[in-house]
């Protein structure tokens, strides 16, 4: 409008230029604008200054916000917000600019007049438009409701703890849980092991993994010792998630808040000291959609069972090699002075394994600076803990802790007869379990069967708290140095456990007669003893451990005269050639043990032994039947060998009647052969004719002959099929008369057949096998295929071994009417069978082979195929693949027979050995299969085999690549990257 006007004003001004009323009517216009300008200025001023107060309340009010959200979280309404605000400081600048460039301007009336003032005008308005918007804004911005918000909790908080570098044996067993964290069945795993071991600084050192924090939304850390509650775990795990628990006593209504917060969240739960089950839904972890994950560390075992661990971790004490590099890392430079290093090594090994016991004894040699020092701490040490040393009391009373919290006085004598061995000692677990029976220590089952399983409930509550620890040999346990000497040191305060314990201390003298005279137990075991006293008084006396002195030939005719109380004895492996006549004064003896005594000749003296319970006269160089052990007729157990039979006398291979059938009560029987010496052929016929009669007999390890001799023991024997009946039967004639079949399990079997140098198929074997855990099949003839034995017999076996058979073409053959086959088998080991062609023929149907985690081939010359159609996709537990020297196989998995195969096939895998396979030219064609938990791989005498099916993606628990270094060098890749990934892993030899 006012440029309409301006306008019309305009064109009447120049219609009357040069007359009087025309320049008074530009005269008042030029005044009137000049007054509308001021007006204009005046606003634009005002505006403006409104419009930076506003900015700058929003500005603050921004950054008093921003500053909130330091300990509180910001909501994604406040987010919207500030960024708003943050488009009006660039506004606000924008407006500035123009707003300064404005007032510069020096403006005539004549630019007035035409109408140059719109721009001013037009960025007045928008000013005032700004002001009443940011003040809005501001408005909003006020009010702290749905701005802020109490704020999450951390994703990880991270805990002081040993450098992972300074403790490189914690890498392996932190990788290992890494693995399974990665795997979605897996969803609780469990780390056990003694006080002292490490759990704790491993649990440390995964709660700060950078991985882990990649993995979880929010990873938990909680103690939960001993004297721990529900409420105060509860609250723990609260507080962790910042919950607000004020008011809340219901342990219900606070694990419903739990749940509420983590239902939606991957969580790692890390649970550390757990001493009991916990009820992980009671306290509001329940298993749900996101992953969520449980870590614990115990010193028992059975709660990780009871708490149904996915996966359980037994933590073990460290290599010596990763024990003196831990103590060196910690005493530092002393370390390296001059001759300390021997003095450090026999340190460390006082320290058996304990990282915690080797951080306690670097933090006092740190102090120690030459080698006197050094000597005398180490003297000091093996004193301990009949001393006291700085800071090391507290970890025997740790310990001593495990030992008061066993429930009953059984279990504590239990242990305490463990330290009667040296120290890591491998001890028979079998041996064991007698000798605590001969002891009374098991008292409660009359059945040797039903004390041994007894026995080993005890066993398993000393491994599961720690007390005891099994070994890698299977079927034996050992106590460590630590706990050995805790043992020791409670058993001298003791009244009714005195011990005299000097085992593999290089003795040629026995202890005087005070010693002896004194002691309860005696162990002098693996010496150099001559000699032993004349006739020692120790009425008290209830076991004797003299085995391995090999020195002693002789015993003196009255030494065990004083010795009526004696209940184990343990000459085994000595050089007496007799026994002296006072042993039968033993008449409370239940175990004696004189295996390889091979200087041994006679059995005398023993019908004064009327409790004898054990023996064991296996590997002496008796060559005749013993007939006085039919006077024993308590016994129960009897171990003894035909080996040498005949040998020198060939009259004495003669067996007299009636001496097993006087042992009614014996449970279990063993009897060993010499392969090389047939003389026993006759006496095991007659024999197995008594032993079939045996109505208590629950174990028997023979060897029978021939297949009759078989069929006659289990056509009259009513027993041998009873589940409670344990078996090793060797069939036929075989240079070795072990069971190899048993070294690939990590567990004991009870039924075991060895069928060596047999012809065809008969149904005596077959019948057998529908009982057997594990078979041998060496040097038969007769039979192209395993399952010609019967389908259903095979069904049970575990394990199976099949070595030297010229005829076998294939393992299984299936109609496809047929049922699973090897539905429980474990373990395959087939060796040297040149004509073997495949491992399945035909159909193979679902839960065959379900079970298989160790598959070995060797020497199998016309093998092509591994992996028959179908077989590859039911091999799930397939743990070890080893092939080895087969000549003609060209793939490890044949494309041909499967097609279309899925990449998560063999998701257990963790070892491949490929070991001079000449034509084998790849694994797999390409790297579509994941190998999930593949870690270790063996190649050697492969050229052909140029790649590997390994990329960047699959593989990821690939540790180990041992090879050659030109094979390796002659390798083709996909990328640099994949090589480079590959090279930091793979140990090359030069050979």
């Amino acid at each position: 409008m006012l440029g309409a006007a301006a306008s019309g004003i305009g064109s009447a001004a120049a219609s009357a230029v040069g007359t009087s009323v025309g320049d008074e009517v530009y005269k008042y216009g030029k005044d009137l604008f000049h007054d509308m300008s001021r007006r204009v200025d005046n606003d634009l001023e005002n505006n403006y200054e409104r419009l930076i107060e506003h900015a700058e309340k929003l500005c603050a009010r921004r950054d008093d916000i921003l500053a909130q959200a330091k300990t509180k979280q910001v909501t994604q309404v406040c987010v919207a917000w500030i960024s708003r605000v943050m488009k009006i400081e660039q506004e606000v600048q924008e407006l500035e600019t123009k707003y300064m460039k404005e007032k510069s301007k020096k403006r005539t009336f004549n630019q007035l007049w035409n109408g140059s003032s719109e721009s001013r005008a037009e960025l007045n308005k928008s000013m005032a438009e700004k002001c009443e918007k940011w003040h809005n804004l501001w408005l909003e911005g006020k009010f702290e409701i749905g701005m802020v918000v109490k704020k999450l909790p951390e994703r990880v908080i991270i805990i002081p703890t040993p450098k992972i570098e300074d403790k490189p044996f914690l890498h392996s067993t932190i990788e290992e849980i890494l693995g399974h964290l990665q795997d979605k069945n897996v969803k609780r795993i469990g780390l056990w092991g003694m006080a002292g071991i490490g759990k704790t600084t491993i649990l440390q050192n995964l709660n700060n993994n950078e991985a882990i924090a990649k993995m979880f939304d929010i990873v938990i850390w909680v103690t939960v010792s001993k004297d721990w509650s529900l409420e105060k775990l509860q609250h723990s795990i609260a507080a962790r998630l910042k919950l607000n628990m004020e008011g809340m006593t219901d342990p219900n209504e606070i694990a419903q808040q739990i749940h509420g917060e983590l239902k939606s969240k991957r969580c790692l739960l890390l649970l550390d000291e757990v001493w009991e089950v916990l009820d992980l839904p009671l306290i509001g972890m329940y298993d749900n959609e996101k992953d969520s994950k449980v870590v614990l560390a115990t010193r028992h075992r059975h709660v990780c069972c009871d708490m149904e661990t996915d996966e359980e971790i037994n933590v073990q004490r460290l290599s010596e090699a990763s024990a003196l590099q831990m103590f060196k890392v910690k005493v530092g430079r002393n370390a390296n002075l001059p001759g300390i290093e021997p003095i450090a090594k026999l340190v460390v090994n006082e320290c058996a394994g304990l990282p915690l016991l080797i951080d306690k004894v670097a933090s006092i040699f740190r102090r120690k600076d030459n080698f006197h020092l050094w000597n005398d701490g180490l003297r000091s040490l093996r004193r301990w803990p009949s001393i006291k040393i700085q800071g090391m009391n507290e970890l025997i009373d740790y310990l001593k802790f495990c030992y008061e919290d066993l429930d009953d006085e059984v279990k504590k004598v239990c242990f305490l007869y463990g330290a009667i061995y040296p120290e890591d000692y491998e001890i028979y677990i079998d041996y064991l379990l007698e000798c605590w029976r001969a002891e009374g220590f098991i008292h409660d089952a009359n059945e040797f069967k039903d004390a041994r399983g007894k026995g080993h409930s005890i066993l398993d509550e000393l491994i599961n708290v720690s007390l005891l620890e099994k070994s890698e040999k299977i079927n034996h346990v050992r106590m460590n140095k630590v706990l050995r000497n805790m043992a020791l040191n409670i058993s001298s305060r003791s009244c009714n456990f005195k011990v005299l314990v000097k085992p593999r201390e290089g003795l040629r003298k026995a202890p005087n007669e005070e010693e002896w005279q004194q002691a309860n137990r005696i162990s002098l075991m693996d010496n150099k003893l001559c000699t032993l006293p004349e006739m020692p008084d120790c009425n008290e006396l209830s076991t004797l451990l003299l085995q391995r002195n090999r020195d002693l030939r002789s015993i003196p005719e009255l030494f065990f005269g004083c010795m009526e109380n004696l209940r184990v004895l343990d000459l085994h492996g000595t050089g007496i050639a007799s026994l002296p006549s006072s042993i039968s004064c033993l008449k409370c003896l239940r175990a004696l043990y004189l295996n390889s005594c091979i200087c041994l000749r006679e059995l005398c003296y023993l019908e004064g032994l009327e409790h004898l319970e054990v023996l064991d006269i296996r590997d002496t160089r008796i060559n005749h039947f013993p007939i006085q052990i039919g006077r024993l007729i308590q016994l129960k157990c009897l171990r003894m060998s035909l080996s040498n039979l005949g040998i020198g006398n060939s009259s004495n291979v003669e067996f007299p009647q009636n001496v097993f059938s006087s042992l009614s009560l014996l449970e279990e029987l063993q009897i060993d052969v010499d392969p090389n010496n047939r003389s026993w052929e006759a006496t095991v016929k007659a024999i197995t004719k008594e032993v079939a009669t045996l109505k208590h007999l629950t174990s028997l390890s023979i060897c029978f002959p021939t297949v009759d001799c078989l069929q006659s023991f289990i056509s009259a024997s009513p027993l041998w099929k009873d589940f409670r009946f344990t078996f090793q039967f060797s069939v036929g004639y075989h240079d070795s008369t072990r069971y190899q079949i048993l070294d690939f399990f990590e567990y004991q079997i009870r039924n075991c057949l060895k069928f060596a140098n047999g012809e065809g198929v008969d149904p005596i074997i077959s019948d057998v096998l529908l009982e057997t855990d594990a078979f041998e099949l060496i040097g038969h003839k007769g039979a192209s295929r395993l399952s010609d034995f019967g389908i259903e017999s095979i069904n049970k076996m575990r394990g199976c071994l099949i070595e030297g058979c010229d005829e076998i073409e294939t393992i299984v053959h299936c109609n496809s009417e047929g049922r699973s086959a090897l539905e429980c088998l474990e373990k395959m080991y087939i060796n040297n069978v040149p004509k073997l062609e495949s491992i399945w023929e035909g159909p193979i149907h679902a839960g065959s082979l379900a079970r298989l985690t160790t598959l070995t081939l060797r020497r199998c010359l016309k093998l092509k195929k591994i992996f028959s159609n179908g077989m590859i996709e039911l091999l799930f537990k397939l743990e070890h693949l080893s092939i080895e020297e087969c000549p003609e196989i060209e793939e490890i998995i044949t494309e041909s027979e499967n097609n279309g195969l899925k990449p998560d096939v063999f998701p257990r895998l963790k070892m491949v050995v490929l070991s001079d396979l000449p034509k084998v030219k790849s694994i797999w064609t390409d790297d579509s299969l994941k190998w999930p938990s593949l870690e270790s791989i063996k190649i050697s005498m492969c050229q052909m085999l140029t790649r590997l099916p390994f990329n960047n993606e699959n593989a990821i628990s690939l540790r180990c690549i041992e090879a050659n270094q030109s094979w390796w060098s002659a390798l083709v890749w996909q990328d640099d990257a994949i090589e480079k990934r590959l090279r930091s892993i793979c140990l090359q030899s030069s050979s």
